[in-house]
């Protein structure tokens, strides 16, 4: 996470608090205290679904979109927490004059986005609920989060909508629905899809290869980053990130190597057949191959030498040592052993350590200082894996 977009988003999360504490002398300040809490909620709830639409810009802001994620969901925790805390501490103030349109439906709506918030949270906790359950109602909390934000901006609160106040979470509330609506739209986050077609599937090791053709206008990638890929088989149309085990080349085909973890993944092996169309998303992700005269470590644990597969294919002879530590249970399981083998044959500055862990035990420090020979003190490392 840039400390940058962290920084961000604890101002934007606090800027109410400005508004709100000369509130608190003029009315009852646990019910503005609980009013502040669900402004924070909102706001909260209104970036997570701005972070849903994936657009470059956020991972300017924020780093890579593994890392916007990570904020995706704490922003979706503390909002969870934040609602439970509004409807517990009693948030209705006295002599505000009553009247206001649509307050008791507005009290309605914000009961209804308590109890549905509540509900999908749960639902995200509870890990054992099978994936294509969970991801259905997880696209209805946009739903509820526009309840919230009608709630808002009818109830009954000791200042206007019109107000700076009023005017700066509606924004958020704004920008949130919008999102929300954009990412469920044919026209959103789908358009930006790019048609390929699957031109051979491979087993390697204990992962399948997975390498599409380009059809039309394709995407741009660079070694290192992952894409959400999906396929028009109906057992495989769920769309999924995997990271791209290719590097660019003049081709402009794409490769995807697949580890079987869970049901989607292990019917790819088995149900996936060439010519089959896939889409894939633009490329994301700053774990990206940079040419450095440092010396460098990278360490690949089982599935995780996808990334460092299209480092070495990307590889240069001008730059400084690097040490390849693929760790793998066993020589069998290792994906793309092979190609790993002659690439590191190919470029004199590219070592290849195959760990063993059924042979070798695990990979220590004290192995890698040993195995690599270099400064440590002035090594970049890089891991991927479990």
């Amino acid at each position: 996470m840039r400390p940058f977009g962290l920084f961000l988003t604890l101002v934007l999360l606090a800027v109410p608090a400005f508004y709100f504490f000369p509130l608190s002398a003029q009315h009852n300040s646990s019910a503005i205290f609980s009013q502040y809490i669900g402004v924070t909620a909102l706001i909260a709830m209104g970036l997570s679904q701005v972070l849903s639409t994936r657009f470059r810009i956020l991972e300017t802001l924020f780093g890579g979109l593994d890392q916007i994620y990570v904020l995706h969901k704490w922003l979706g925790i503390g909002a969870l927490a934040a609602v439970l805390l509004h409807d517990t501490v009693d948030a209705e103030l006295d002599g505000l004059g009553g009247g206001f349109p649509f307050s008791d439906t507005a009290e309605t709506l914000g009961e209804i986005s308590l109890y549905g918030i509540l509900a999908l949270g749960l639902i995200t906790v509870i890990t054992f609920i099978p994936y294509p359950l969970w991801r259905f109602s997880h696209r209805l909390m946009g739903g509820f989060f526009t309840m919230a934000a009608l709630h808002f901006a009818f109830i009954e609160k000791p200042f206007a909508n019109t107000d700076p106040l009023g005017l700066y979470v509606l924004t958020f509330c704004v920008l949130g629905v919008v999102s929300y609506i954009y990412t469920q739209l044919p026209t959103g986050l789908a358009a930006r899809h790019r048609r390929y077609r699957v031109k051979s599937v491979e087993a390697s090791g204990e992962a399948v290869a997975v390498e599409l053709a380009l059809e039309e206008t394709g995407i741009k990638h660079r070694a290192g980053q992952f894409a959400f890929v999906g396929f028009d088989n109906a057992n495989l149309s769920e769309i999924h990130p995997f990271t791209i085990s290719s590097a660019p080349n003049n081709e402009r085909t794409i490769r995807f190597t697949i580890k079987p973890l869970g049901d989607y993944t292990a019917r790819i092996q088995h149900q996936l057949k060439v010519d089959s169309v896939a889409r894939i998303s633009p490329a994301y992700g700053h774990f990206e191959y940079r040419n450095s005269k440092t010396p460098q470590i990278w360490i690949a644990g089982g599935i995780g030498i996808t990334p460092f597969l299209a480092w070495a294919n990307s590889l240069v002879e001008m730059q400084g040592p690097v040490h390849l530590f693929y760790c793998v249970s066993e020589r069998k399981s290792a994906a793309h052993l092979a190609e790993v083998e002659a690439l590191a044959s190919q470029h004199a500055n590219l070592h290849l350590h195959l760990i063993e862990s059924a042979v070798q035990g695990r990979l220590t420090a004290e192995g890698i200082r040993a195995a690599a020979d270099i400064d440590l003190d002035r090594t970049k490392v890089y891991f991927c894996g479990s």
